[in-house]
């Protein structure tokens, strides 16, 4: 593999899989194409995960 950013995936067990755990790049990578009006992500190196449900987030 040639990844955009970052380093290929090396296993260290034959049973291992891959994962893909979403990162800052691609929504960043996505927001200088597409120019939103306004999109959330987070600051790199602080991430922040909630059980949160997105129907009490709804601000419409």
């Amino acid at each position: 593999s040639n990844p955009d950013y970052g380093d290929p995936y090396l296993p260290l067990n034959p049973d291992d899989v891959p994962v893909f755990w979403a990162c800052g790049v691609t929504p960043q990578a996505v927001a200088l194409n597409s120019k939103p009006n306004i999109m959330y992500t987070h600051d790199p190196g602080h991430m922040f995960v909630t059980d949160i449900q997105d129907e009490d987030m709804a601000a419409f």
